[in-house]
């Protein structure tokens, strides 16, 4: 019907406050980026989404934007042939390339097609659910749950941010300093308590390996039976990678990206019996493919619907993970609600789910649907069982975000620069230990 063709999308660049969150490549700057994409029919219904909200994926949007008008919302394999003719990743190369050390692929330029492509049909997905009066998760095949679980999910941070003091308006981080073996069980504690999550996940490659090897075995003291993981975001040598999995015998649930590369991480495999998680070894196809060739080195991947190419595409990852025998969970960067319900739509249409997700919405405390922050229940969310993605967009929070973005300066994801104000010798260099 041509009442339900799309006749615009609007994407609104959103900023929220960050803590000083420590990983491999520096610090986390006091804002994070996000897009909100709506696209709307010519009878007046939109479907939502969330998005990367960097300069160069904002550019990528509005150059495919145009080729959606006209579409059916079910128009899904149309709207990915028409996003992969109009979008090229060489198109961003010069924003990122050479620029800082990456941690997740979800920045480089050639996800650029698979970025457009998910952002695109999750907001489709939620046009879809709301004309067939059914939840995205039905339209994924159904639930094969209907609660989808998630990690406690630990950073080393510092108190406050170095360029946003109190004196400015920014609010004190309430979490405080994270950097002994101590605050990160008090950290781990207040995250349980608010949350149920019955697993914990250590960002590590920040501080000395062994500091942080003797951290995980505190929190193993202090949450016996909980399972634990620990990424160090390839920041070790295959030698570090293998000495601290020897300290850590007996405590990891698996061991996430310690070294670099898909080599460094089979050199991990090939000398302990410990399963290999990735998200960044791991990250599209063909990479599943050169994992596969080599024997399965890594034995979990990692998923991001965001960058892996939308809901669907990750479905069709779950389905080689089961015929390769291999363990599948999901990834998570900073972001708000509606990626989260998105995320919790498709784990719960995934037979596989091996693992609790990640997720670092206990981070933030804006939000942008609603209603306001989601409700964990014992570590859990629920799946929205409303029409499409079963969320809405507040208004008041989306044009206070989008102020935000305005004002605070913030273009791209800097973690090196911004950790260089604190360490001006600081270099990202991977592996540093």
């Amino acid at each position: 019907m041509t009442s339900h063709v799309i006749r615009q999308v609007r994407v609104t660049p959103i900023a929220f406050r960050d803590p000083p969150l420590l990983n491999a490549a520096g610090i986390h700057e006091p804002w994070a980026l996000r897009a909100i994409i709506e696209i709307e029919t010519a009878s007046g219904l939109v479907g939502i989404n969330e998005t990367y909200g960097d300069l160069s994926m904002l550019q990528a949007l509005a150059k495919a934007s145009p080729a959606l008008n006209g579409l059916s919302p079910w128009a899904l394999s149309d709207m990915e042939a028409r996003v992969a003719a109009l979008v090229r990743p060489a198109a961003a190369a010069s924003e990122f390339l050479g620029t800082h050390v990456s941690l997740a692929p979800g920045t480089h330029v050639s996800k650029t097609v698979a970025k457009v492509t998910s952002a695109f049909e999750v907001a489709m997905m939620d046009l879809q659910g709301q004309l067939a009066n059914a939840p995205v998760v039905d339209l994924l095949g159904g639930a094969s749950r209907d609660r989808v679980p998630f990690s406690a999910y630990l950073f080393y941070k510092y108190a406050t941010h170095i360029d946003a003091p109190s004196s400015s308006g920014y609010p004190v981080d309430p979490w405080g300093e994270a950097l002994t073996s101590a605050q990160l069980v008090t950290q781990a504690q207040r995250m349980i308590d608010a949350y149920g999550f019955k697993s914990i996940k250590l960002k590590a490659g920040a501080l000395a390996p062994d500091d942080e090897a003797e951290h995980l075995l505190a929190l193993a003291k202090a949450f016996p039976g909980t399972p634990l993981r620990i990424d160090p975001n390839a920041n070790w040598s295959v030698e570090t990678s293998l000495r601290i999995v020897e300290k850590l015998r007996g405590v990891l649930e698996y061991y996430e990206d310690p070294a670099p590369g898909l080599e460094g991480m089979a050199a991990v495999a090939n000398a302990s019996d410990v399963p290999l998680a990735t998200n960044m070894v791991v990250t599209d196809f063909a990479e599943f493919r050169r994992n596969a060739d080599m024997g399965c080195p890594v034995k979990i991947v990692l998923s991001d619907h965001h960058y892996w190419g939308g809901l669907r595409a990750t479905q069709r990852l779950s389905t080689l993970c089961s015929t390769f025998d291999l363990g599948l969970s999901m990834h998570s960067n900073s972001h708000l609600g509606i990626s989260l319900v998105a995320m919790t739509h498709l784990c719960a249409s995934v037979p596989l789910l091996t693992y609790a997700c990640d997720t670092h919405y206990p981070w933030q405390d804006d939000e942008v649907i609603e209603g306001g922050r989601l409700a964990f229940d014992e570590g859990s969310l629920r799946v929205p069982m409303g029409p499409g993605l079963g969320v809405t967009l507040d208004r008041e929070a989306l044009a206070r975000l989008h102020d935000n973005y305005l004002s605070c300066g913030i273009r791209a994801r800097d973690d090196l620069g911004q950790m260089k104000k604190y360490d001006p010798s600081f270099t990202g260099v991977q592996p540093r230990y």
